[in-house]
């Protein structure tokens, strides 16, 4: 008998409409304590810049804040945008963690910039440093490593194994492949082309230091309710933030499903978050844990990093309640 897929989380602390982001960081910790003693496997963080409805600025800070309120999840990101960082801090960042938190730190990395040129340019990066990436992560991993050659050495850094993951934006699927390493990515362009970009992963990746075979963590939306109705109008209020961000260009705070659904939106807006409430899985628990099984058969994943949002905290909890129960049931 196969052992159950591993569960994780990913938390991006999105703010509701009417509450201070402070709030929503707060949130993130607690609930990272409940997704531990829900049996998840990883809480991880992510990084966003300049966005009013997302709090997650600083993920080296905010795992820290996890990982101090929680005692056996591993704690990581989801991920450290790399093209916005100095190799060498984001090295030391995650010595300290791993070495106050030994054995529970991961390292989840992407190459995506600012959404906007304004906040690209108070980054201090313009878009040819995400051109940089193959570069940036070879010195990174360097840092852990260490040796005579290097001509910094990173502490507490060097000698630290800490797990690192590369995001599948872009290029990231050969990224990982070429330098061994697990990689995370989503059905962003649907279920044939993540299959595809699956394939090649598998087919280009070199054994490393790091992982001796490739590694696939599958990252999908989900909600479980009690009906498949109920399940749905936990998604609402973050795709309709996404479509408002894809015609008016910010994305805001989450409202309410019942006003979203109230309200007369554009025929663009309609059509955006039409497209922004597909691909996710949701229903009752057995509708589900079928289709996680299937989607999990389809592409031979590893793990799923479940990652929903909703603005109602107490059925966003039932949901990844419910969602824990299916994973002694998932293999």
């Amino acid at each position: 008998m196969t052992a159950p897929l591993r569960f994780s989380v990913l938390d991006r602390s999105l703010v509701r409409r009417g509450r201070a982001p402070a709030e929503s960081l707060s949130r993130t910790v607690r609930f990272a304590v409940e997704a531990e003693a829900l049996g998840y496997h990883r809480f991880w963080v992510a990084e966003h810049h300049g966005v009013p409805g997302v709090a997650g600025a600083a993920p080296a800070v905010l795992a820290a804040a996890v990982a101090g309120a929680t005692s056996r999840i591993r704690v990581g990101t989801g991920g450290v945008m790399l093209p916005n960082h100095a190799p060498l801090v984001v090295a030391e960042q995650f010595g300290v963690l791993e070495s106050l938190h030994p054995g529970r730190i991961d390292l989840g990395l992407g190459r995506s910039l600012g959404f906007t040129s304004a906040v690209r340019r108070a980054l201090g990066h313009g878009r040819e440093s995400a051109e940089r990436f193959a570069e940036q992560l070879a010195e990174l991993l360097g840092y852990f490593t260490g040796g005579p050659e290097s001509a910094v050495r990173a502490v507490p850094s060097e000698g630290l194994h800490i797990p690192v993951f590369v995001l599948a934006t872009g290029a990231g699927v050969e990224f990982a492949a070429v330098a061994g390493l697990p990689l995370v990515i989503a059905a962003v362009r649907g279920d044939d082309a993540l299959r595809s970009s699956i394939d090649a992963y598998r087919e280009r990746f070199r054994p490393s230091a790091w992982s001796d075979r490739p590694h696939v963590v599958l990252s999908r939306s989900v909600a479980v309710a009690e009906t498949t109705e109920q399940a749905r109008r936990i998604l609402v209020p973050e795709a309709w933030s996404t479509a408002y961000s894809r015609v008016h260009g910010v994305f805001p705070p989450l409202e309410p499903a019942a006003e979203i659904l109230a309200r007369g939106p554009s025929d663009k807006e309609r059509e955006h978050f039409e497209r922004a409430m597909r691909g996710h899985v949701y229903g009752t628990e057995e509708q589900v844990g079928d289709r996680l099984q299937s989607i999990v058969d389809a592409v031979e994943a590893d793990e799923l990093l479940i990652t929903t949002s909703g603005h109602d905290e107490d059925a966003l909890l039932d949901s990844y309640r419910r969602l824990a129960r299916l994973i002694p049931a998932v293999r």
